[in-house]
């Protein structure tokens, strides 16, 4: 696994809360897509926020959002809540493929910042390069972003 550690700038978002196991996340993201009314504003991208670490709270009480981020000042849509996440240091890598290997890249970057002796904070995020839509499962890229204290 390839991966560099950046500094990424504050992002502004807007989205859907989603409490549960995050791999359900999904879900919202049907709703989010619903309540845009057509596809994202030009410049933003889909992004998954996670605030609680899966290893130490339980999956039902994980939170998450389902959102877009939204470039200069570009209006949320009616009923997202808006936020920010703060700027800073995060391990950034890149997998290619199925979202049912996510949680085994964010165990393989958590390992990563742990051995290379960051400790890992919240949130981290998920950036959807493309789209399942019209992409092939194989071809899908999500950037993860791990925050790092």
């Amino acid at each position: 696994m390839d991966v560099t550690i950046t500094k990424q700038p504050e992002l502004r978002v807007a989205g859907i809360r989603h409490i549960g196991p995050y791999m359900e996340i999904g879900r919202e993201f049907g709703r989010l897509g619903g309540m845009l009314k057509g596809p994202p504003p030009s410049g933003a991208q889909m992004i998954a926020v996670y605030y609680d670490d899966p290893e130490v709270t339980p999956s039902d009480k994980l939170r998450s959002d389902a959102a877009i981020t939204l470039p200069g000042h570009t209006p949320s849509a009616p009923g997202l809540i808006e936020h920010r996440i703060p700027a800073g240091t995060y391990a950034r890598t890149t997998h290619k493929g199925g979202y049912e290997g996510l949680p085994g890249a964010w165990k393989a970057v958590k390992q990563w910042a742990n051995e290379h002796g960051h400790a890992a904070s919240n949130p981290g995020y998920e950036i959807y390069v493309n789209n399942p839509m019209n992409a092939a499962k194989d071809d899908l890229i999500t950037e993860i972003y791990l925050r790092l204290d």
